[in-house]
């Protein structure tokens, strides 16, 4: 980590520290109680998750889904400086009957200091919506 690191960088590296660690009190203070959070496909996992509730249950449902093995390390972390970071990071997790590791990324959009919007986006959505599963 650079020594001067920019404060929107600084707040989303919390944010992936405090959601490796499972500490969602931690998480949910960066974020906007209004806060969205898209990700891409046709799984069941796939969707528009708006309202800090619902993105909450959706980040549980990444860890229920995988028997607690879903992780991600971070790549890189880049601000733009006018409220909006690209994170780059590496995703693993075990289903099931099959295990996945995939690169991916997500764009974020901060408002007065916190979280309002992630994008998220991944190397191969068919491939992930198979993980996940359509039904």
């Amino acid at each position: 980590m650079t020594h001067h690191e920019h404060p929107d960088a600084a707040l989303v590296r919390r944010g992936y520290e405090a959601f490796s660690k499972g500490d969602m009190a931690t998480l949910r203070e960066l974020m906007t109680s209004d806060c969205t959070h898209h990700s891409p496909g046709n799984s069941v996992m796939s969707g528009h998750f708006k309202g800090i509730d619902n993105v909450f249950d959706h980040y549980g449902q990444l860890m229920e889904r995988t028997n607690g093995t879903f992780r991600i390390e971070v790549k890189g972390v880049y601000p733009d400086g006018r409220g909006h970071v690209i994170s780059v990071h590496k995703w693993h997790a075990d289903g099931s009957d099959r295990g996945i590791e995939m690169e991916g990324g997500l764009f974020f959009t901060l408002v007065g200091g916190k979280v309002s919007d992630i994008d998220e986006c991944v190397a191969d959505i068919e491939e992930s919506d198979a993980f996940w599963g359509t039904g």
